[in-house]
């Protein structure tokens, strides 16, 4: 039996009792701990799914790929992972590679392919990008791929495509819608500021930027097509005055030439006048003088017959 001695040492056999209770302890909680975390990192590590983001979205260009936009709040999502995941194990057999995309972790991705309902999945082969609308069942996305019914599927258009101007304007329309959401989040539930209060911030702001642009602009507007100087939009000036000036010479000798004209006409109308008025006078003159003749015989017979019956005449006498 193990007892202390005077100086107070305890028994080698209790010591190494604790010993052994303090490794045991020790083994058990580092056991239950690998326990609990070991399923979910075999999970994660045997996921075959590539989680597709705005940094490495081009990778989605080459090859073949089958591309799932969801959301973790979307019970239609949830229903269909674990056959995702599936066909993710699948993908090697079918020469293809699986992707994911988080739409509310990656709204730039959601506005450059225009996801609307959730969920979406995008089949792409080589930069050509199809919308899957058919059953979601792993079987039915399998015989998709492997009997390449894509290709009885029209492609998106050129201008549509996610790698188009366009669509990358969309993106960026789409970042920015976040992000305007989050201020007025942050102003309303953060800063205690009113919903009409962080509109109105809101406005200020989009007047100000509006301002701005408008002048950057301009600026441009004036680098590219500056204004002439003073100097060169006189001579112009001058040349269209030359120009203006020959062009009334000419105008006036032409109103010159017509108004000669017409007083030639004049003249040549007015002598035509002038004759026939003058051969007019002639024989009225001639009329008369044949007709004074016969007015004065008549005159003279009167005078003849009058002169026997005055009681005084020279001829009674």
């Amino acid at each position: 039996m193990c007892t202390d001695n005077m100086a107070g040492q305890k028994c080698p056999e209790k010591l190494e009792c604790a010993r052994n209770t303090f490794w045991f302890s020790w083994f058990c909680v580092v056991f239950i701990i690998s326990t609990v975390h070991l399923p979910n990192v075999s999970a994660q590590s045997e996921s075959r799914v590539v989680t597709v983001a705005d940094a490495n979205w081009t990778l989605i260009l080459e090859g073949e790929w089958m591309l799932k936009f969801y959301a973790p709040w979307c019970p239609a999502c949830q229903h269909i992972q674990a056959d995702w995941e599936a066909l993710a194990k699948e993908s090697e057999n079918l020469g293809i590679s699986v992707g994911k995309v988080d739409v509310t972790q990656q709204p730039g991705l959601s506005g450059r392919f225009l996801v609307t309902t959730l969920p979406t999945i995008f089949h792409a082969k080589d930069g050509s990008f199809r919308r899957y609308m058919s059953s979601r069942t792993i079987e039915d996305i399998q015989a998709y791929v492997v009997q390449k019914k894509w290709e009885a599927v029209e492609p998106l258009p050129g201008w549509k495509s996610p790698s188009s101007v366009l669509m990358s304007g969309m993106a960026g329309l789409f970042r920015l819608s976040v992000w305007i959401r989050q201020i007025h989040t942050y102003l309303t539930d953060t800063l205690g500021i009113p919903s009409w209060g962080s509109y109105v911030i809101f406005a200020i702001i989009t007047l100000f930027m509006g301002l701005v642009l408008g002048l950057m602009l301009v600026l441009i507007a004036d680098c590219i097509c500056p204004s002439r100087p003073k100097r060169n939009e006189d001579k112009p000036a001058l040349y269209a005055k030359d120009e203006g000036s020959e062009d009334e010479a000419d105008d006036t000798v032409t109103e010159e030439k017509r108004m000669s004209d017409l007083d030639n006409e004049s003249e040549r109308v007015s002598g035509e006048e002038s004759t026939e008025e003058e051969g007019g006078a002639v024989t009225e003159v001639a009329a008369g003088s044949t007709e004074e003749p016969q007015t004065e015989a008549p005159a003279e017979g009167s005078v003849r017959k009058r002169k026997p019956q005055g009681p005084n005449s020279p001829e009674g006498t």
